[in-house]
């Protein structure tokens, strides 16, 4: 089971004072956690690429890149890329660099993205949503499979018999999808036999049994091996001391970002009842102590049989000592409990 950090370099306000972190220092910062995850122990760090005023992350290869040399062995993925808008050619060079940096630690998840500001910036219609990332990601996947790539679709120029440069260390290159709970989208990543990520930011995560379960059924009927194929989630947490330290210090500034989301999409306000109701054990908030966590990762793998957990942190500004505070406790704390528990449950993996 791999155990790891996500994140959209948040850049928001701070609750408290008002303060908005520059985008320059949220990116020195997502450095220094990527060198601490690695340092003790985590197994993956992932970027998601967003284009507003609120992260900074537009470019995640980039700043995966900055700490590639300085890391020995975690993984560095984007989580995700915004397939639909962006250039598959493009995409699969930038992470093909950073899997020569890293030497073969890089990795795609690619999505059609929660937000849509990607759309418009790089003069694309809302219109072709779908359409956009079926093509796209039919692209991407014949570039990494074949050094020179012959293809045509209907919303980028035909490449004909043309190298694409540098080619990744890893062969291929890992390529995963994210989904949100979408149904086609389980059935797309099985057929074509890709790993698969689900954000899961609200609910019970056991309601997700249904789509992990239609995700390997169309990778049985397509050919491939659904025991063998990686299965992610992504969810909102914080590690703390205590359970109760974790929470008041959560709650603040996710709460503020919450609600600017919630405003753009019409949902309610986000209260402290509705924050505490989702970090019982049932819930999709990872907060509370490392034992506390712990628990909630292996409940999830018992339900779900997922193979790699995100905690993303954090949903809005907080002080950076907290954020690697979290990460040290979930590297030394969270990850060794989840791995023992597993061992024990599972001897023949």
């Amino acid at each position: 089971m791999e155990i790891g950090i996500s994140t959209f370099l948040e850049a928001t306000p701070d609750p408290a004072t008002g303060e908005v972190i520059s985008h320059a220092e949220r990116l020195r910062h997502a450095v220094e956690e990527i060198v601490l995850a690695d340092q003790v122990g985590l197994d993956v760090y992932g970027i998601g690429e967003h284009h507003r005023p609120d992260y900074a992350g537009a470019s995640p290869a980039v700043v995966l890149a900055a700490a590639a040399a300085m890391t020995k062995r975690i993984r560095l993925t984007s989580a995700v890329t915004v397939l639909s808008s962006d250039d598959p050619v493009r995409v699969y060079q930038a992470f093909s660099t950073l899997d020569g940096i890293s030497n073969g630690r890089a990795e795609i998840m690619a999505g059609r993205g929660s937000f849509i500001e990607s759309f418009p910036l790089f003069g694309y219609s809302l219109d072709d949503y779908d359409e956009l990332f079926e093509e796209k990601l039919e692209l991407l996947l014949a570039i990494r499979s074949s050094e020179k790539v012959t293809w045509r679709g209907g919303h980028r120029p035909a490449i004909r018999n043309m190298g694409v440069y540098p080619r990744s260390v890893q062969n291929p290159l890992p390529v995963w999808i994210a989904s949100g709970g979408n149904p086609e989208s389980a059935v797309r990543a099985g057929m074509l036999g890709l790993p698969i990520a689900f954000a899961i930011i609200g609910g019970m995560p056991e309601k997700f049994a249904p789509l992990v379960e239609l995700y390997k059924k169309a990778a049985a009927q397509a050919g491939h091996d659904p025991d063998s194929l990686p299965i992610a989630t992504h969810s909102h947490g914080f590690v703390g001391e205590t359970t109760e330290q974790a929470a008041d210090l959560f709650f603040p500034s996710t709460q503020a970002q919450m609600n600017v989301i919630g405003r753009e999409r019409g949902w309610p306000p986000y209260s402290r009842a509705a924050f505490d109701a989702a970090r019982s054990l049932q819930g999709a908030l990872y907060v509370g102590d490392p034992e506390f966590v712990a628990e909630k990762i292996i409940l999830l793998r018992k339900n779900l049989g997922v193979t790699r957990f995100f905690l993303h942190v954090n949903v809005g500004t907080m002080p950076h000592r907290e954020i690697l505070r979290t990460i040290e406790l979930l590297g030394t704390k969270v990850a060794p409990m989840v791995r023992k528990e597993l061992a024990r449950m599972e001897p023949e993996e």
